[in-house]
């Protein structure tokens, strides 16, 4: 039996990849992690299933219209809470300690403050939250005295790096974030307008849901994770980088002022951030195979092609310019994800609706939570309208 006091988590977006995974680390570690909440958008038979699994007395469903049929599904006791208003609710249970944001797209946004402003410690896999309003969230948990602990692997990797640094920040030099590359990083030029969504959609090392493994085959999400990671790390966006890492074994790197490197590793299993996230400042024995080193063939690394993926270059000016920038970015990349899954537009089209939807942004620099907001609607708007012409 563990002598640490249990973290109890609230888990939003549960049914997802990520929440999964994080349901299999909490089972791993009973005597360390409880889940006392259990959201989900639409998936009502999946979320029952889980809310018996676990025992909880408290969830959330997104999608009202579900409401009814959740209940049905329901043992007594269980309380359901409603819509977006829903979502803040259990993000400011009592009982929690710290709430995993592991829903897909800016729905987590607010939910996020809410945990905040409850004195919650988030736990934080969805980029877009930090992405578009990174400099709202970091301000208000300071203000506020919570921690904001990474889960994407990367973000994770560099935490943990940095754990190890106790100097002032000038003694940074870069954080490398690493890149599986995708299905296309070799793939020429001219072919990459034949690509399909069944084709973007086959990731070579990593196991995610259909939004992010496209992002990950255009390289935007590495993109958002730069904006993401200049917030939560506090660095400038001229020392944060990307490189293609196709074995996804080094999840990301920290260089000194003096050469020195530091780089995480383990396998391809998102048990490991989540675990550390919700476990920290412990390391605990758990089921999580180690990586064994005789294993491993070869680690390689190249310089990702910016001319065929500009994605990391439209984050970067993003990133640079910030204000709304950066949630622009974000809602025009969602809605050019969606026309391309439902056949509307080409892969290469991707980017061009972000940089279409960019440069036709006005930047309101420094803006309020409303602004960022707007920006996102209207961006979505304009998103819409471009792969509409693209389709005719």
């Amino acid at each position: 039996m563990s002598s640490r006091r249990k973290r109890r988590v609230v888990l939003l977006g549960s049914t997802g990849s990520i929440g999964l995974s994080t349901l299999r680390v909490a089972e791993n570690l009973p005597d360390d992690i409880e889940i006392v909440g259990l959201t989900a958008c639409s998936s009502v038979t999946k979320l029952a299933e889980q809310a018996i699994a676990t025992g909880v007395k408290n969830v959330a469903i997104y999608d009202e219209s579900k409401a009814k049929e959740l209940r049905g599904l329901l043992p007594p006791g269980v309380k359901i809470h409603i819509g977006a208003e829903g979502l803040d609710e259990i993000s400011q249970l009592t009982e929690a300690d710290i709430v995993l944001i592991a829903i897909v797209g800016t729905a987590g946004l607010q939910p996020a403050l809410a945990a905040i402003d409850a004195g919650k410690d988030l736990a934080i896999a969805s980029k877009e939250i930090l992405v578009m309003a990174g400099e709202i969230i970091t301000a208000r948990a300071t203000q506020k005295g919570v921690r904001i602990l990474p889960v994407d692997s990367e973000h994770n990797a560099i935490f943990q790096c940095l754990e190890g640094h106790r100097g002032p920040d000038s003694e940074i030099s870069r954080l490398i974030l690493t890149a599986s590359g995708g299905p296309f990083r070799e793939t020429p030029t001219e072919e990459l307008w034949n690509v399909t969504t069944e084709m973007a959609l086959k990731h070579p090392t990593w196991d995610m849901g259909p939004k992010i493994t496209i992002d990950s085959a255009t390289l935007f999400n590495k993109g958002l994770e730069m904006i993401e990671a200049r917030w939560l790390f506090g660095i400038g966006m001229d020392r944060i980088e990307a490189v293609i890492h196709p074995q996804s074994i080094v999840h990301s790197m920290v260089e000194f002022t003096d050469g020195s490197v530091l780089a995480q590793l383990s396998r391809t299993d998102m048990g490991f951030p989540i675990q550390y996230a919700l476990t920290y400042p412990s390391r605990l024995k758990g089921t999580l195979k180690p990586l064994d080193f005789t294993e491993l063939s070869k680690l390689e690394f190249s310089t990702p092609r910016l001319a065929d993926f500009p994605a990391l270059s439209l984050a970067r000016t993003a990133g640079l310019t910030g204000g709304t920038l950066p949630a622009v970015l974000n809602a025009a990349n969602e809605v050019a994800v969606a026309s391309f899954r439902a056949g509307k537009i080409r892969f290469p089209e991707i980017w061009a609706t972000v940089a279409s939807v960019m440069e036709s942004h006005e930047t309101v620099t420094n803006p309020t939570l409303g602004q960022i907001l707007s920006a996102d609607r209207g961006s979505r708007v304009a998103a819409k309208q471009f792969t509409h012409a693209c389709g005719e």
